[in-house]
């Protein structure tokens, strides 16, 4: 097993210490160095989750029937390898993305509350808040043993600012990923700053192990001339340049963890890509592959991934669609535009099962990544020309999945499998 590179960005963040008491990178907290039991009897478990945005047409998403001889739906179709492992969850609500009082921004709600059913406050200010996620309460466990306790990714650059939708910020459409309910985690959508938060400057065992300590050369520098700062300022400013302590012996911890993993062992070559490809399929491909690496290193076992942005306009003229994406979701019944949005829907899910194929063909202990991991796919929005909040698309591949037959959330729900 390999660990390569740590998610911070050291010389960035070891500059800032006259300015900077806080980053919002800096919250993971890896505990002292624990054994890593990988074995056939003790595999690790893996999460990951990934958002599509503007809903989906559900009448060719749903699956007509329930339990576990159930045929797949015409848009879950590149799904049929993986459907020992799938689950279909229907009939999921999420009550707290309705407007409640705040009027229209139901984009921006959906992709809010996804991960946490928090109603987000409304807001165009750096004043946002939510809740924190799902991703962020896993990673809290199954992030204790990895240098990166998550990963967040999308495809959108995570670039927009200001009010986005009816008062509602843009950070609320930027991410899905919450460490608290006033942290709302960046989405990094370039492969390049990717790879290097993962593997540094390169793929092979002898780079890894001198980026390491070349970090490690840094820190205790760094650690040295902090230490006798703090002698030197007040109470005040000693308890503010504490939390940077602190976060600078986390990453010392890190870098302890990563040194006292096996490595000697090789991946498979790996070549730092030189920035966002120059299609969308390309860029998707690439990302999830990098998420597929990132999980077969152990560098982190929790992902979030946003395929789009909501309010999105991406067009997709390779598929025969011309027609902005979200436009497009706003198709009043009409059988062609619903036909184009389904071509997307179905375009999306062979882009996850790309994916899948990865996880599945990647021997991970006695099975395979798939084995070992468990992916939720959906978004936060059902039938986006009515802006619904109900009948979300939403399903769960992996053999580390544990979902009942009969869930109850907020009402009734149906599952199949």
């Amino acid at each position: 097993m390999i660990i390569k590179k740590l998610s911070l960005p050291r010389r960035t963040f070891l500059r800032g210490v006259g300015a900077t008491v806080a980053l919002p990178l800096l919250d993971a907290m890896v505990p002292a160095l624990s054994a890593l039991s990988t074995t056939a009897a003790a595999p690790v478990r893996r999460l990951g989750f990934v958002y599509i945005p503007n809903g989906a047409v559900m009448q060719q998403w749903t699956p007509g029937q329930t339990g576990p001889g159930f045929a797949l739906s015409p848009i879950l179709q590149p799904l049929a390898p993986y459907k020992d492992q799938l689950t279909v969850v229907s009939g999921l609500a999420h009550g707290q993305a309705e407007p409640l009082g705040d009027g229209n921004g139901e984009h921006s709600r959906a992709s809010a509350t996804w991960l946490n059913g928090v109603h987000p406050k409304q807001t165009e200010g750096a004043d946002v808040e939510a809740g924190m996620t799902a991703d962020q309460i896993a990673a809290q466990t199954l992030g204790r043993d990895t240098p990166l306790p998550s990963l967040e990714l999308a495809i959108d650059l995570d670039g927009l600012v200001g009010n986005c939708e009816n008062g509602y910020s843009c950070v609320y459409l930027n991410t899905v990923a919450w460490r608290s309910s006033t942290t709302p985690l960046p989405m990094e959508n370039n492969p390049r700053v990717v790879f290097e938060r993962l593997f540094g400057d390169g793929g092979t065992t002898d780079q890894r192990v001198a980026e390491m300590r070349r970090d490690r050369s840094i820190l205790d520098s760094v650690t040295d001339d902090l230490a006798a700062l703090e002698r030197a300022i007040g109470g005040g400013d000693r308890a503010r340049l504490d939390q940077y302590l602190d976060s600078v012996r986390a990453l010392e911890r890190r870098i302890q963890l990563a040194e006292a993993q096996s490595a000697d062992a090789e991946l498979p070559d790996l070549e730092r890509p030189v920035g966002i490809p120059g299609t969308y399929e390309d860029h998707v491909k690439l990302m999830f592959d990098l998420l597929s690496l990132a999980y077969q290193a152990d560098i982190t076992r929790v992902f979030t991934f946003m395929l789009g942005r909501e309010l999105g306009g991406r067009t997709y003229p390779h598929l025969g669609v011309p027609d902005p994406h979200h436009g497009l979701s706003h198709h009043r019944n009409d059988p062609e535009k619903l036909e184009k949005l389904a071509r997307i829907n179905t375009y999306h899910m062979g882009l996850f099962a790309h994916f899948l194929e990865k996880m599945q063909s990647t021997p991970d202990g006695d099975g395979s990544l798939l084995d070992h991991a468990m992916v939720m796919y959906g978004g936060g929005l059902g039938d986006s020309n009515d802006h619904a909040h109900f009948d979300l698309p939403e399903l769960v591949v992996g053999g580390a999945q544990v979902v009942s037959r009969e869930v109850v959330i907020c009402g009734t729900r149906r599952t199949r499998r």
